[in-house]
């Protein structure tokens, strides 16, 4: 906590700058085996909400795998639809009568198929 901590303040102007500049060394500095014990608690909350998370990842896979298999037969189901009712109205249509091309076409014409 002491390298997390803000350095005292002296509140009088009668604080001399040696006991100024020890109040801020004592403060800022950081034993090695505080030091460990940060990186330890960073360490361990670092895997318990990596834990957290994959636990809540694995316990939704079968929901997401679940719902991307809905949306496949869905897809396949229309597909299916799609391509029994273009062959069902093609079949079932009568046959449109062609258009009739003029001889006197500007477009025909200017290609050289004149009759």
């Amino acid at each position: 906590m002491n390298i997390l901590r803000s350095p005292p303040v002296p509140f009088t102007d009668q604080a001399s700058v040696s006991e100024r500049r020890s109040n801020l060394l004592d403060a800022s500095t950081i034993s090695p085996a505080g030091f460990a014990w940060l990186m330890l608690g960073i360490s361990v909350s670092m895997m318990l909400c990596g834990s957290v998370t994959f636990f809540i990842g694995f316990m939704l896979m079968p929901w997401v795998i679940g719902l991307l298999m809905v949306f496949y037969v869905a897809g396949i189901v229309s597909a299916i639809s799609l391509l029994g009712r273009s062959i069902i109205c093609n079949a079932l249509a009568p046959p449109s009568p062609r258009k009739h091309i003029p001889d006197n076409c500007f477009f025909c014409s200017s290609l050289g198929f004149d009759n």
